[in-house]
């Protein structure tokens, strides 16, 4: 028997009742460890507390490498260079250079738009008559304005942090000379 027949009014139903041969054996339960619940927590707030002391001491010696690398001298690429050895804190200092800031109008647009501010430069002036020369060595980039549409005379507009005299040389020769760059 199976658990369902059919009655005499030709129906199948549940019976309730099954028969032995339908039924798997009973059997026990498995061998195995038991549980320990409860331990993990534990463990795990070890291993957190582990990795936080060893990525602080790593931080700490990412700090000190640094501060020997570099130190406070360290400068950026294209920054002023350290001031000489020779000069001391207790000797004669010469008096600081005042720098102003110089539009220069150079005959390059091109050369212009691949100039960044804090770039360095050297202005080179050429005279249809005499050799060309040097203006101003290492300048540094102040700026660099969009493009004017409206000037027809070629060129593009930089300009120049650079000592006052250099500047007062830079807008006399930009009158007389083609003035171009170079990129220290």
């Amino acid at each position: 028997m199976s658990g369902f027949e059919i009655d005499q009014t030709g129906r199948a139903g549940w019976t309730g009742r099954v028969s032995a041969a339908a039924c798997p054996p009973p059997r026990g339960v498995p061998a195995f460890a038991p549980l320990r619940v409860g331990r993990g927590a534990g463990r795990l707030r070890r291993a957190v507390r582990r990795r936080r002391r060893a990525a602080g001491a790593g931080l700490a010696v990412t700090a000190v490498a640094a501060l020997a690398v570099g130190g406070a001298e360290a400068r950026p690429a294209r920054s002023e260079p350290p001031p000489p050895a020779s000069a001391s804190a207790s000797g004669p200092r010469a008096a600081p250079v005042r720098l102003v800031s110089a539009p220069v109008r150079i005959a390059d647009g091109a050369t212009v738009r691949l100039l960044r501010p804090g770039d360095r430069v050297d202005v080179v002036a050429s005279e249809r008559d005499g050799p060309a020369r040097v203006l101003a060595a290492g300048a540094r980039v102040a700026g660099v304005p969009a493009a004017d549409e409206g000037v027809g005379d070629g060129g593009a507009l930089v300009v120049l942090s650079v000592p006052r005299d250099t500047a007062r040389e830079l807008v006399g020769a930009g009158t007389r000379a083609r003035l171009a760059v170079t990129l220290c």
